[in-house]
């Protein structure tokens, strides 16, 4: 199951942690969300131990958000040591997704 980021957690699970983080930034209301919400579950899964890959609830989680700049969800970042070095905005493909995840580790 994938991680629940918090504005709480954030900074020592996605921050702090060596290596790479996959976050979702997303909302119940979000019809896009929900159909890239399983792509996510099945990362998380298949990269359990070589990645943290895990989702914000925008409206639960504010500060995160506005941190960093999430106007439109889902917005997906990918984190390498704290650090910011991919971004997907929109819904996309698994295999797409995979492929930033392969490129960062």
């Amino acid at each position: 199951m994938a991680f629940e980021f918090t504005d709480n957690n954030f900074k020592t699970t996605a921050l702090n942690t060596e290596g790479v983080a996959v976050v979702d930034f997303w909302a119940e209301w979000c019809g896009p969300c929900r159909m890239i919400s399983p792509i996510i579950e099945e990362l998380s899964t298949e990269y359990d131990g070589k990645a943290l890959i895990g989702k914000v609830n925008v409206d639960d989680n504010p500060e995160i958000s506005m941190k960093y700049g999430i106007r439109s969800i889902p917005t997906i970042l990918i984190l390498k040591n704290g650090e910011v070095i991919d971004k997907q905005v929109g819904t996309t493909s698994k295999q797409a997704l995979a492929d930033k995840i392969e490129a960062a580790l």
